[in-house]
């Protein structure tokens, strides 16, 4: 079974006793099969932007099935850190990247998103912006 270590063929040292929660997380998930991956790894690693070329087109599978999947925080915090990603991320992904584009385009019709109220820390708010800047308004 194929990890990130294994794609990238880059191994990383274990992490020492001082390393943070997060260090020792995404080292884990280096060596963790990628068909073994859940929303919450997935949103871990993309958040710190470790295994990207592997990771992004995973993720865009699911939030094409499920937009608002969701990790340990709040539904669509997948999406959240997927939209930060930076445009090189896409860059041999346009395909996918237009597929998502469309099922975002529909998500902002809808609730809650339409609601023009949003509090200004809701994360649905974030996101919604999030989303508007990858569509480019």
């Amino acid at each position: 079974m194929t990890t990130i270590e294994q794609l990238e063929r880059d191994v990383w040292p274990d992490p020492g006793p001082d390393a943070t929660f997060l260090v020792r997380r995404c080292t884990e998930l280096r060596r963790k099969p990628l068909a073994e991956f859940t929303v919450e790894d997935l949103r871990i690693m993309l958040g710190q932007e470790v295994g990207v070329l592997a990771l992004l087109p995973l993720a865009v599978q699911v939030l094409l099935r499920e937009p608002l999947a969701e990790g340990d925080y709040y539904p669509g915090d997948l999406l959240h850190n997927v939209l930060r990603l930076p445009d090189s991320a896409w860059s041999n992904l346009r395909a996918e990247r237009e597929r998502l584009a469309s099922v975002l385009a529909a998500l902002l019709a809808g609730p809650p998103f339409s609601d023009p109220d949003l509090r200004r820390r809701d994360p649905y708010r974030e996101i919604r912006e999030a989303i508007l800047r990858f569509l480019g308004r």
